[in-house]
């Protein structure tokens, strides 16, 4: 039985990727921060009683900032696959917590890859990367494109692509970056702008929320549906050779076609509810950001099937659903 590695296994990705490699087969370990509080509720579904001989899913405490810790981990466990999905990963936090985010996005990468080296084991390695480190390169953007981060995120996550591909070269890991464009789905947080959209349609269709706020709408992004992206992943290390990969839809919309496909799905003209607010902007914009998915597709076997529309329509019927019961 395959063995897996998922740091970030509460967030949406980590929950999506473990359900996938739960039905692959594997036996699955989930890293999981110590909290007073519960923070599992993505992935309560999967949890089963240890006890039980047929569980395959295990869960840890740990954090990505602790590196002895995670060094002991990866060498107790010895995975075939890790899967570093940990992060900060809110761009506009990221202006007010740069520290932090920098030591989570970037060091935190480092520490896995100490980790696997010092273990010396066979294990293959995938790092979350991300279409913002485009920043300002206009798009289409490719495996080739110039990077131009333009956030503390965006630099963070760049210091993690440039080790990822270090090691790769310096020591022989099989080490890949997936470079995944915007990804979203009912289970996105509600703070990111798309669940933000879809939540304020569904909570306004039930008149319990009279407006939305946002910032800048006309920034273009590249939505596509957060199971369909974690299947990449896991085909990323199914392959002889590690190499790096953007993965996206390669089609793009304004956030105010967003919010009219989600408003317009309840019924609702968005523009009746609909504000903008300077505290929801960046120091730094990002205008557009639009991938070219083609070595995917090529090398991979990979396309996205949902495009942001149809994406809109299943975020905001699923919360309309959630808020009605």
């Amino acid at each position: 039985m395959k063995r897996a590695l998922i740091t970030g296994v509460t967030g949406q990705d980590g929950s999506y990727l473990a359900e996938l490699l739960l039905e692959k087969g594997y036996e699955v370990h989930g890293v999981i921060r110590r909290s007073s509080t519960f923070n599992t509720s993505r992935i309560d579904h999967l949890y089963r009683d240890p006890h039980e001989a047929d569980n395959h899913f295990h869960l840890h405490y740990g954090d990505i900032t602790d590196g002895v810790g995670i060094s002991n981990l990866v060498r107790e466990l010895a995975p075939h696959e890790i899967y570093n999905l940990a992060a900060q990963s809110h761009v506009k936090v990221s202006f007010e917590m740069p520290d932090f985010t920098a030591q989570v996005d970037a060091v935190g990468t480092i520490r896995l890859l100490e980790a696997i080296r010092a273990a010396k084991i066979d294990t293959k390695f995938y790092q979350a990367s991300t279409s913002e480190l485009f920043g300002s390169t206009p798009p289409p953007q490719s495996e080739n494109s110039r990077f131009a981060p333009q956030s503390p995120y965006a630099a963070a996550k760049l210091y993690s692509y440039w080790v990822v591909r270090n090691y790769r070269e310096a020591y022989g890991l099989h080490a890949t970056n997936g470079i995944l464009f915007n990804h979203e789905s009912p289970r996105r947080g509600e703070t990111f702008v798309t669940r933000k959209i879809t939540m304020a349609a569904a909570r306004i269709k039930l008149g319990k929320q009279q407006k939305l706020y946002l910032g800048n709408l006309n920034a273009i992004r590249d939505w596509g549906f957060a199971p369909e992206y974690v299947e990449s992943m896991w085909l990323m290390l199914q392959q002889d050779q590690p190499e790096d990969y953007v993965v996206a839809t390669g089609v793009g919309a304004t956030v105010y076609e967003f919010c009219e496909a989600a408003f317009s799905e309840l019924g609702l003209n968005y523009r009746e509810f609909v504000e903008t607010e300077d505290r929801y902007s960046r120091p730094t914009e990002v205008d557009a950001l639009v991938g070219n998915p083609a070595k995917a597709e090529l090398i991979l076997g990979w396309k996205a099937k949902t495009h942001w529309k149809e994406l809109a329509q299943i975020m905001v019927r699923s919360d309309l659903n959630k808020l009605s019961n």
